[in-house]
């Protein structure tokens, strides 16, 4: 059997064009003897990736062809001179990690910082230390006994008592004197009611007080005691001018002051206006509800019972002496019981 067999193909493009297919041509002979033409095509590679593509395998079917210029290649010596070429154009050695040397460089910057904060905090505290001692022990704000000053004494409330008080704070810092403290000491002393400490810095000191007269004087023999509306004692004295202080006769003064009548007999006198208690000649205190006293030598007594309601009292006193149509040729005002005053 006689065969011819003939093969055309196309020709490629360097840069990957399509391959023709492959025409294949074979005369066979026919039942009859004749010869007959048999034609068949050659497969057809699907496709070949072009140059610019960075995968290096050819995708089609097993034993197509592939074109060896079309596969990309990657360039390593290019890829690391661009890695290590500078900004300048100059290729640099590429940079090699020392991890021992690393960690000796973090511990001295450690150490650097440790240092640097200690060296902050003693600082911190050298200027905490010098300005607590320049503050609170040293010389510049130091209070001085000379450099206070007093006023507002009496002859009840003396210049010394106050001035004892004063000067225990002589010695400090003037920030270590509290004015409150001291202020409540001076209205602790009997006859001050008011008292006003100020500092003057850098070391000065001014104290104010406000005395008060006795409320009354317990005459004991010839010893007068001033005393205050609490009963407390201001200081005792002898032959002493007790013009507009009231005097209630007392056998034993310590004694008198525990009692209950005479400390209602205060209460009262600490409560009467100036003007009244300028009237005021003579106190009797026979009990706590029986106090009495008399006005100008004996023109006017007035009987105020007990301290209770003694506001009402002396609104009823006040009303009864001041209106000549109501007082008339009375004497004695009795308000132990104020709703119901009576005239005698």
């Amino acid at each position: 059997m006689a065969g011819r067999t003939v093969s055309s193909s196309g020709s490629s493009g360097s840069s990957g064009g399509k391959r023709k297919a492959r025409v294949v041509e074979s005369h066979q002979a026919d039942a009859s003897g004749h010869p007959r033409k048999r034609r068949a095509v050659a497969s057809k590679p699907e496709s070949v990736y072009p140059l610019e593509q960075d995968v290096t395998v050819a995708k089609g079917k097993a034993g197509a062809f592939v074109d060896a210029r079309a596969l990309h290649s990657e360039d390593y010596v290019a890829e690391t001179l661009r890695q290590t070429t500078s900004s300048l154009g100059v290729a640099s050695r590429p940079k090699v990690v020392d991890f021992t040397a690393r960690a000796k460089e973090r511990r001295k910057a450690s150490a650097r910082v440790i240092a640097i904060r200690a060296a902050v905090a003693a600082i911190a505290v050298l200027l905490i230390s010098a300005l607590t001692w320049l503050l609170l022990f040293s010389s510049v704000f130091r209070l001085e006994s000379k450099a206070i000053s007093v006023s507002g004494a009496n002859e009840w409330v003396s210049t010394a008592t106050i001035r004892a008080i004063a000067d225990k704070q002589s010695g400090k810092s003037l920030f270590l004197v509290s004015s409150s403290d001291v202020e409540q000491q001076l209205k602790s002393i009997p006859g001050v009611s008011e008292a006003k400490v100020s500092k003057h810095f850098p070391k000065s000191m001014s104290v104010v007080i406000r005395s008060q007269k006795p409320t009354a004087m317990l005459k004991s023999g010839d010893t007068l005691t001033a005393v205050d509306d609490q009963a407390r004692v201001l200081n005792s004295v002898k032959n002493a001018d007790v013009d507009g202080i009231p005097v209630i006769e007392v056998k034993d003064v310590e004694t008198s002051l525990k009692n209950r009548s005479i400390k209602g007999a205060l209460t009262i006198l600490g409560a009467l206006p100036e003007s009244m208690r300028k009237q005021i000649t003579k106190v009797t205190v026979a009990t706590q509800d029986s106090v009495t006293t008399t006005l100008n030598d004996g023109e006017h007594v007035v009987v105020w019972g007990d301290s209770s309601q003694l506001k009402l009292k002396m609104a009823e006193v006040d009303k009864i002496l001041n209106d000549p149509n109501v007082i008339g040729n009375y004497k004695q005002v009795d308000v132990s019981a104020p709703s119901r005053p009576i005239l005698k």
